[in-house]
Order: C-alpha cells, then sequence, then structure tokens
C-alpha cells in the first residue's frame, strides 16, 4: 500500500510539472507573461504565474512521494 500511494503521488507531481510547462509555453502563458512585464514596470511589485506554482506543487509532491519510498518504519 505504501508503494502505492508513493507511486501516485510521484506520478501527480510529474503530471503537475508536465502541466505547468504546457502553461507557460501556451499562448495565454505567454500573454500572462507580458502582462506581468508591463505591469512590474509600473509598479515594481513582484508578481508570479501560474505555471510557477504548478512547478512548486508537482515538486512538493515528487519529494514527497520519494520520501515516502526511503523512509523505512521500524518494525516491532
Amino acid at each position: 500500500m505504501k508503494y502505492l500511494v508513493a507511486l501516485l503521488l510521484i506520478a501527480l507531481g510529474g503530471f503537475l510539472i508536465y502541466a505547468g510547462c504546457r502553461r507557460a509555453r501556451s499562448i495565454s502563458g505567454v500573454a500572462s507573461q507580458t502582462g506581468r512585464e508591463i505591469a512590474n514596470a509600473f509598479d515594481g511589485k513582484l508578481r508570479v504565474g501560474q505555471h510557477v506554482y504548478y512547478y512548486a506543487g508537482g515538486g512538493a509532491l515528487v519529494l514527497a512521494g520519494a520520501a515516502t519510498l526511503l523512509i523505512r518504519r521500524k518494525k516491532d
């Protein structure tokens, strides 16, 4: 059961990373990037694209899945 959960987390994380990559390279991602650059030029506030959240969430899920696979429980 532990392996199934770990593989599910890794697969879901990989999918989120893939979706973030597709989002960054899509027309809406490029338009969003252009809008952020223009807005940053006016007020200087830091803005992050939606694809960055996909990358962060996917990376966290992959790490959680890998940790689940690598951490061994003590057997009583």
